[in-house]
């Protein structure tokens, strides 16, 4: 909820707000005085991963690209409902899965 609030606070009349995931804030404001008079769009939606997962998955499992850069943790399947509720409980930002 900082970084909306702060996207709000900067972007100029007419801007576009855009966040790529899941939206977490259901009580986000949106109406007429935070985004319809200044002439605000927000625009998102999930991450394009299938459109890149061909090319970066091997090289991520070959080490080519380094994946803590991303993933601050990792688990196999039988441990998915678990960083699920750590990235829910903020104790991960993301959790890579190996079989």
């Amino acid at each position: 909820m900082p970084a909306y609030r702060q996207a709000l606070g900067i972007v100029r009349p007419g801007g576009i707000i855009s966040r790529v995931g899941v939206p977490q804030y259901e009580e986000a404001p949106i109406g007429m005085g935070s985004f319809f008079r200044p002439n605000l769009r927000l625009a998102g939606g999930p991450a394009p991963v299938r459109a890149y997962i061909e090319d970066l998955m091997p090289a991520t499992l070959d080490g080519t690209i380094e994946p803590g850069k991303v993933f601050d943790a990792m688990t196999n399947l039988d441990g998915v409902p678990a960083g699920y509720q750590d990235m829910a409980d903020r104790k991960s930002l993301k959790v890579l899965v190996k079989p």
